[in-house]
């Protein structure tokens, strides 16, 4: 005849189950942080640098022109230095205020993306400078050529997608900045005032002016 152990099985701890989590959330985090930082400051020095190349014709010769990323679109930079704030922002903002931000992040990489690859190809930009250079309006580049920075700079905008996209996704789990220093709304309480010191006359006078009595103690 068999007996029945009336000894109870140990459970697993309820936070062991929670110990994946945070570590996930601690891996998306630093995820997050490093492609949003690093994807901005690509696209930033990115369209720093020559983007086309060409020639203007100029009285018979050829004038070597130029054009760099900000020439083309300002757009990659401009949307990087949003990205750069709405990253910062994450962790100020709570709940649907967070999500919010994550969504502005990672839209501002896909627009960053989307610009510079539309500018790969642009001629615009040379165009302009060719009709200032020589004064005609109706000047055009030649030998036309386009290097392959707009497609570094999209894809330092595809890795703040990234970092928005994981905002999206697990920036509820991710921390929020320290509140000590916010106001609570709790009056503070007010220091007494100082009477005044015997050893100072200046403050006798002033208390005589008061109509106080600087020999009385507080």
């Amino acid at each position: 005849m068999g007996y029945v152990s009336a000894v109870p099985v140990p459970q697993p701890r309820a936070e062991a189950a929670t110990a994946p989590d945070s570590a996930g959330s601690r891996r998306s985090l630093a995820a997050g942080l490093l492609l949003g930082a690093a994807g901005a400051t690509v696209v930033l020095l990115a369209s720093g640098q020559t983007w086309a190349e060409g020639r203007a014709a100029v009285g018979g010769g050829a004038l070597p022109l130029s054009a760099d990323g900000q020439d083309v679109t300002g757009l990659p930079a401009a949307l990087a230095i949003v990205g750069l704030a709405a990253l910062v922002a994450v962790f100020a903002v709570r709940s649907g205020g967070r999500l919010l931000v994550a969504g502005l992040l990672a839209l501002s990489g896909l627009g960053a993306a989307l610009s510079a690859f539309l500018g790969a190809s642009d001629s615009a930009a040379l165009d302009e400078k060719a009709a200032q250079t020589t004064g005609d309006s109706s000047a055009t580049i030649e030998a036309l050529g386009h290097t392959a920075w707009p497609y570094v700079t999209a894809a330092g905008g595809l890795l703040i997608l990234l970092a928005g996209l994981l905002a999206m996704r697990y920036g509820r789990n991710w921390p929020t900045m320290s509140g000590r220093y916010e106001r609570d709304g709790t009056p503070r309480p007010r220091k007494a005032p100082r009477g005044p010191d015997p050893d100072r006359p200046e403050d006798l006078w002033k208390a005589l002016d008061r109509g106080e009595d600087p020999t009385r103690e507080a």
